[in-house]
């Protein structure tokens, strides 16, 4: 019996529910999703219909909730240098972590941060931290799931450094996790491309984040080469990063019992690219 559980980021369009039935159609045990809108800051309320109907959905479907990794807008700045803008995010993504626990889920996937050339990065996570901090004590039971990053412009969490001095700043740290996407790690310059490579990624990883805060992956090739900062995903094999990484993620326990999720570009061949991860395990 396979630990690992893949699946893909599915649509939700017309109701939250929909993204179960759209996981299940490609064969996936775990799944994403936007709870709302990921393009528009406000969202109609989740009503007692589409709750139920999810939570219904998902039970039906053997996926358990812990396998689910809800992703949060794109609107979302959590260390905005602007005031306003900062407050606004911040009631955003404690409507997300609310939504969440409404659904019945214990994660919640995010971008952490841009400072817009503002403010030092130090300061931006420093903000971020404190978002999350204020978040965090504004709800219970879902966990904030930083994730990292390419680095694009001024986004921060592309280092492991950066993620690691957000969490040493979250108070509650039962409610802080993180997600490593591959594509963003490799193009951030970290290789995961041989035996070699990945093993020393990894490493560095355990001694700077701790892989005790790994809470889900997003599984997916990369477009531009390493340490470009550049964030666009490929299908499996056909990028940089090349099928060997995937086989070492497939066959590392560490990875075990965790949502992996692709976003790979191609959403045609997604139950392909399921069998395909599930294939490498030995």
């Amino acid at each position: 019996m396979s630990k690992k559980f893949v699946g893909a980021h599915t649509s939700a369009s017309g109701g939250v529910f929909n993204a179960v039935t759209n996981a299940e159609a490609i064969g996936a045990k775990a799944f994403a999703l936007f709870t709302k809108n990921q393009r528009q800051w406000v969202a109609k309320e989740l009503d007692t219909q589409t709750i139920d109907k999810f939570k219904e959905a998902l039970q039906k479907s053997g996926i358990l909730p812990k396998h689910v990794l809800p992703h949060d807008s794109y609107l979302i700045n959590l260390g905005n240098p602007e005031a306003d803008k900062l407050e606004k995010s911040r009631e955003a993504f404690i409507d997300e972590l609310q939504r969440c626990a409404l659904l019945g889920l214990d994660r919640l996937n995010f971008h952490p941060g841009s400072h817009l050339k503002k403010i030092s990065p130090e300061a931006c996570l420093d903000t971020i931290a404190d978002s999350i901090n204020i978040a965090l004590e504004k709800t219970s039971e879902v966990s904030a799931v930083l994730e990292n990053t390419a680095g694009q412009g001024s986004n921060l969490g592309w280092r492991f450094e950066h993620l690691a001095h957000i969490i040493d700043k979250v108070e509650d740290k039962s409610r802080i996790g993180v997600c490593i996407d591959t594509c963003h790690m490799f193009t951030a310059g970290y290789d995961i491309r041989t035996r070699e490579a990945y093993d020393k990624t990894w490493a560095e990883f355990e001694k700077i984040v701790g892989f005790k805060y790994l809470m889900g992956m997003h599984i997916n090739d990369s477009k531009p080469d390493l340490g470009s900062h550049v964030d666009r995903h490929h299908s499996l094999g056909l990028g940089k990063i090349g099928l060997d990484a995937f086989k070492f993620i497939m066959n590392d326990a560490r990875m075990d019992d965790i949502p992996l999720i692709l976003e790979t570009i191609d959403e045609t061949i997604w139950k392909d690219e399921i069998e395909l991860l599930y294939s490498f395990e030995l």
